[in-house]
C-alpha cells in the first residue's frame, strides 16, 4: 500500500486585505496541514499540484516560509513533487522560476517536461525531468500551466506516456487545471473528455490543482481545493477545500479530504432591509446582527462579512457606511470585517393612463415634487403637503426673496412635516 498527500493552491505570499497577518494565514495553514497529514501519518510522498507561490517574484520572508516547511519533510524523509501553477510559473522574459530554485537546493522535485512529446526521467544530477518511477510502485508524471493549449498539450503528454518504458503499478499525474462542471463562472475549464486520453495512456490518479474548490471525478480526476481560502467568496456555502490523504492499493483509490488543520475562520452575514427602515435603524440592525454573532464566538478573530441588501428609502449618503464598518469590526473583534452596502434606493413613478389628458406643466412639476419626496422614508407620509411646499418655495427663489427669508419658510415647512408626521 502506498500513502501520500495531495495538495494544491498553497499561495504563499497572499496579499489581501492589507494584513500582515492575513498574509501569515497561508504559511500557518500550510505548515499545519503537513504536519498532520504528511508527517503525523508518514505518508511516501507529497504532491504540490501547482501554485505554490501566489506571485512570481517573490519575497525572501516567503520563499524562508516555503523552504521552512519543505525541510521538515526532507529531514523526515518524505519527497515532495511539484509543479508550477499560473501563479509561480516563471515570469515572462526568464528561463527560470523559485520552484525551480527550490529544486536546485533539493528542497522538491520539479517534474516539468520541456517537451511534451517526449518524457524524460527525473535526473538528480542536474535537477530535469518529466516523470520519476517509486520503489513503492508508482510512477510520477509532472507537466507544467498550459493555459488555453492545455487540450493539445495533454494529447501530446499521453502519446508521450504510451512511449515510455512499462509503469510500476500505479500512475500518478499533476496537472493545473479546472475541470468543466464544478465551479460556476470559471471560463476556460476543460471538458471531462479532453482529460480521457491521460486515461487510456495508463494515468489511475490525476492530481489536478487550480480550482479553489474540492471535487473529484469518475474515480481517477481528484482535485483537494485551496489549502486556505483566498477570499470570503471562497467560503460560499461552506465549499470543501482542504488537503487529499490518498491510499493507493491492489483494490483501488481511497481518498480522504482532510480539512482539520489551522484555517482562518469565515462568517458571511446578510441583512435585509425595507423602505420603512432610516439609516438609524439601519445601523441597529447590522449592529444587533453583529453582536448576536459575536456572543456565540463566531467573529472573533474571523474573517466577517456583512451584506445589506434590499431597499431603502433614504438616499444612500445618508448611511456613514465607513463608520458603520468601523464600529462593527471593534465589536465583533474580528480580524478583517468587509462591509457591503448592496442597496438600492426606492423609486415611484406616477404613471398616466392612456384615458390621461396631457398634464400641465404645474401638474407635472407637483408629480415630479411627490415622487421624489415619497422615495424618502422621513417625508414619505406628508409628501403632497411638502411638495406644495417646494412649489412654493420655488416661486420664492424666482422672486428672489432673502436668503434668510427663505431659510425661514424652509424652517417652517419643516417644522410643520414633523409636527403634521
Amino acid at each position: 500500500m502506498t500513502r501520500f498527500l495531495h495538495l494544491a493552491d498553497v499561495h504563499l505570499g497572499y496579499t489581501k486585505y492589507d494584513s500582515p497577518t492575513r498574509t501569515l494565514d497561508f504559511f500557518v495553514a500550510f505548515q499545519d496541514a503537513l504536519e498532520k497529514y504528511a508527517l503525523g501519518e508518514s505518508v511516501d510522498f507529497v504532491l504540490i499540484a501547482g501554485d505554490l507561490f501566489e506571485h512570481r517574484q517573490v519575497l525572501p520572508s516567503v520563499l524562508n516560509q516555503a523552504q521552512v516547511c519543505l525541510e521538515r519533510l526532507k529531514a523526515a524523509g518524505i519527497p515532495v513533487f511539484a509543479i508550477e501553477g499560473n501563479h509561480d510559473y516563471e515570469p515572462y522574459g526568464t528561463k527560470t522560476s523559485w520552484l525551480r530554485y527550490l529544486a536546485s537546493w533539493d528542497k522538491l522535485i520539479l517534474l516539468r517536461p520541456e517537451d511534451e512529446d517526449v518524457l524524460e526521467p527525473w535526473d538528480c544530477d542536474r535537477k530535469t525531468g518529466s516523470y520519476i518511477d517509486l520503489d513503492c510502485g508508482v510512477r510520477i508524471i509532472g507537466s507544467r500551466w498550459y493555459g488555453a493549449a492545455a487540450p493539445r498539450a495533454i494529447d501530446k503528454l499521453a502519446r508521450s506516456i504510451q512511449a515510455l518504458p512499462p509503469a510500476p503499478p500505479h500512475t500518478v499525474m499533476m496537472f493545473h487545471h479546472g475541470l468543466e462542471g464544478h465551479v460556476a463562472r470559471y471560463a476556460g475549464a476543460l471538458r471531462y473528455q479532453d482529460f480521457l486520453p491521460l486515461r487510456a495512456a495508463g494515468v489511475s490518479y490525476l492530481a489536478l490543482g487550480h480550482i479553489h474548490q474540492n471535487y473529484s471525478e469518475a474515480d481517477w480526476i481528484f482535485n483537494p481545493g485551496s489549502v486556505e481560502a483566498n477570499s470570503v467568496a471562497e467560503n460560499q456555502d461552506q465549499m470543501a477545500r482542504g488537503v487529499y490523504l490518498v491510499e493507493l492499493t491492489p483494490q483501488g483509490i481511497q481518498t480522504d479530504l482532510k480539512r482539520d488543520y489551522q484555517q482562518r475562520p469565515i462568517l458571511r452575514l446578510a441583512l435585509k432591509v425595507n423602505l420603512q427602515q432610516t439609516p438609524t435603524e439601519v445601523a441597529a440592525a447590522a449592529i444587533a446582527l453583529v453582536q448576536e454573532a459575536t456572543t456565540q464566538g463566531r467573529t472573533q478573530n474571523a474573517i466577517v462579512e456583512l451584506r445589506i441588501h434590499g431597499n431603502i428609502g433614504f438616499e444612500r449618503m445618508d448611511l456613514n457606511v465607513r463608520e458603520l464598518r468601523e464600529c462593527l469590526c471593534t465589536e465583533s473583534k474580528a480580524l478583517i470585517f468587509l462591509l457591503r452596502y448592496d442597496v438600492t434606493g426606492a423609486a415611484y413613478k406616477t404613471f398616466l393612463n392612456d384615458h390621461d389628458q396631457i398634464p400641465n406643466r404645474a401638474d407635472i412639476e407637483r408629480t415630479v415634487f411627490s415622487d421624489f419626496l415619497a422615495a424618502n422614508v422621513h417625508y414619505q407620509d406628508q409628501a403632497d403637503a411638502l411638495a406644495t411646499g417646494l412649489i412654493d418655495l420655488k416661486s420664492r427663489v424666482l422672486a428672489q426673496e432673502s436668503v434668510a427669508d427663505l431659510y425661514d419658510f424652509i424652517d417652517s415647512l419643516l417644522s410643520k412635516s414633523l409636527t403634521d408626521g
